[in-house]
């Protein structure tokens, strides 16, 4: 439903977008909203989270040679928005959020019940820079990029139960890069810019195993999360 729901409001802005560029309507809305130095909002989006992992041995028992099949779910985003502009193309912009997000894995062979599924609560911290194309009526395209931070309150990572007790455990901070792109659309009363957004992990989040020898560790060089988030931005 949340994927129809997706597909839906893009191709019903891109055919607005269409209409308007091939009308020869050039009534702009809000002609000088790009000017302010400083300017506010606030996103909505979503989110799908996944783990990259990198092994230490490659395993042949597996037709991938990896040890986990991951299981991937949709999430959800919600945040505010600072956008610092720095000239007639670049925009400064800090979009600090929280992301709501589920996953599940488990060993590809293994003789008992390896399940695990992984609820997240990230408070994310982005510090991105946004080129903007032209304008041209009422859209401009942007591409976006950056670094950030978030901190995962479902980490558990200092607790003391591991995997032999059920339990999962994940570093609490992780840094990531981010890559994408959108579409600045301006109406009548605010600028709306749906957008979507690669983010990938840098730093192992991975807490192993108290046992050195545990199935769900031992063969794990590192962990780290990759995500894209589509998000609706409302300036």
């Amino acid at each position: 439903m949340k994927k129809f729901f997706i597909i839906a409001l893009f191709l019903f802005i891109s055919n607005a977008s269409f209409a308007q560029l091939f009308s020869g309507e050039s009534i702009e809305n809000q002609p000088n909203v790009d000017n302010k130095r400083w300017s506010w909002g606030y996103f909505l989006g979503f989110n799908s989270y996944d783990f990259d992992f990198d092994y230490i041995d490659y395993n042949p028992s597996t037709v991938t040679g990896k040890d986990y099949l991951v299981e991937t779910r949709t999430g959800f985003n919600v945040g505010l928005i600072g956008n610092l502009k720095l000239n007639d193309h670049f925009d400064l912009r800090f979009e600090p959020g929280v992301n709501f997000n589920t996953r599940g894995f488990q060993l590809y062979s293994a003789d008992i019940n390896t399940f695990r599924e992984i609820n997240s609560t990230y408070v994310h911290l982005p510090l991105l820079l946004k080129f903007n194309a032209n304008r041209l009526n009422n859209f401009r395209p942007f591409v976006v990029g950056g670094l950030s931070t978030s901190i995962n309150l479902s980490s558990n990572e200092n607790n003391p139960d591991d995997n032999s007790a059920g339990q999962f455990r994940m570093k609490t901070n992780s840094y990531y890069y981010e890559l994408g792109f959108g579409i600045d659309i301006y109406l009548y009363y605010f600028k709306f810019s749906p957008s979507i957004r690669g983010v990938f992990a840098i730093n192992d989040e991975l807490v192993r195993d108290n046992d050195p020898n545990s199935i769900y560790t031992e063969n794990v060089d590192s962990m780290s999360s990759r995500a894209v988030f589509i998000n609706f931005t409302f300036q």
